[in-house]
């Protein structure tokens, strides 16, 4: 083929490209306002929505109101024309989702099976994802791959966890799953899946510190609008800590990591009762020592976050299992504490609060091969 020929087909490739992703962040479009905010030729625009639409990525549905005129065709991608599947391993549990290509959750699930390191372990996680996928009628061939996120550091090459004291899973290994599923996997860790997601959330974000407060306490830091993972992958690991050289001892086995004062698992051994118990009683207002138990775990939080704003000056996202607990005047009381002995004081509007709860990492985890597919790839 010659220079021409491989230029025409390139341009006509990256025109392509162009419509379905301004298709893709107008969400909902027109014809002519694609010919107008693209600069292109209506013939071209034809074109391309016309070889869109047939291969499956753009639909046409209905009809914008007339403004006076003849109404105009709304134009779409197809969002579930792909979908992606997270895993969120825990000690005792494991959490199943699926994302569209506009990163929305259209199915979850929770199965009940603790964490061993054994062949009939990964064997029924691996029947379980067939099953989720099966149940919910999810064609194989939609599937752009498995991506699992776990409590415990993950290998410079993405393969296996070098540390994972707190399921004991260190040496788990992609192929412990790859093999027993017919998709392409993933492993990541779970602190930073749940980054990914609070990413892909805001934007306009290019730093921040994610406190992902879960059963253990994670954490995770952005910068320039990309993970941070550090030369041995645990940068973030803010769990570990130390604000108490005299505290409780934690799971790595040093004293005093706010892992043993912030974790879910600690507000739990202090209250003495669940975290769904815990917050109605907390809500109510008439049970003082829950009032100082929550105080207690605010003021920690918030010595955590006010040291990790020093090292970088960034929003901060809270994430997580606890997140959809946190109220405006739990926010109030920690930008409080945060402000109240600090030569940069930290504004309200830098404090986010995650919306997805216990499903952080395994969305943020899923996210991975849609943003793969839709700015990666080529349509």
């Amino acid at each position: 083929m010659n220079e021409k020929g491989v230029t025409t087909i390139t341009l006509k490739q990256i025109n392509k490209e162009k419509v379905y992703h301004y298709i893709y962040r107008q969400k909902q479009t027109s014809k002519f306002q694609i010919v107008h905010d693209l600069q292109m030729g209506l013939s071209t625009v034809s074109q391309n929505l016309t070889v869109l639409e047939k291969e499956g990525l753009i639909k046409r549905s209905g009809y914008f109101e007339s403004t006076g005129g003849r109404k105009a065709q709304i134009i779409q991608i197809v969002s579930d024309l792909k979908i992606s599947i997270g895993v969120g391993i825990l000690k005792n549990m494991f959490h199943m989702v699926a994302v569209d290509l506009y990163g929305e959750t259209i199915a979850m699930d929770t199965i009940s099976l603790p964490y061993y390191n054994s062949p009939d372990y990964y064997t029924q996680v691996a029947d379980s994802i067939q099953q989720f996928i099966a149940d919910n009628q999810f064609s194989p061939e939609k599937i752009l791959g498995i991506s699992i996120a776990t409590q415990g550091i993950i290998s410079l090459d993405g393969s296996a966890v070098t540390y994972g004291v707190i399921m004991d899973n260190t040496g788990m290994n992609i192929s412990d799953f790859s093999s027993r599923l017919p998709y392409a996997c993933r492993l990541e860790h779970d602190s930073k899946a749940a980054a990914c997601l609070e990413l892909w959330n805001h934007p306009t974000v290019t730093s921040a510190t994610i406190f992902l407060l879960n059963r253990n306490l994670g954490g995770a830091v952005i910068t320039d609008h990309s993970i941070h993972q550090g030369i041995t992958m645990h940068s973030g690991s803010l769990e570990h800590i130390c604000i108490n050289p005299d505290g409780p001892l934690c799971y790595c086995g040093s004293r005093g990591c706010l892992e043993t004062y912030c974790a879910a698992n600690a507000l739990e051994a202090a209250a003495r009762m669940s975290v769904k118990e815990f917050f109605p009683l907390l809500r109510e207002g008439k049970d003082n020592a829950l009032i100082q138990i929550w105080k207690d775990y605010l003021n920690h939080l918030a010595f955590a976050m006010k040291n990790m704003n020093m090292i970088i000056d960034s929003p901060i996202i809270i994430s997580g299992y606890l997140a959809p607990y946190f109220m405006d005047e739990d926010l109030d009381y920690l930008l409080d504490s945060m402000n109240a002995s600090t030569p940069f004081s930290f504004a309200r509007e830098n404090l986010f609060v995650g919306t997805h709860g216990q499903y952080a990492p395994a969305i943020g985890a899923a996210l991975y091969y849609i943003d793969a597919f839709v700015n990666q790839s080529t349509i």
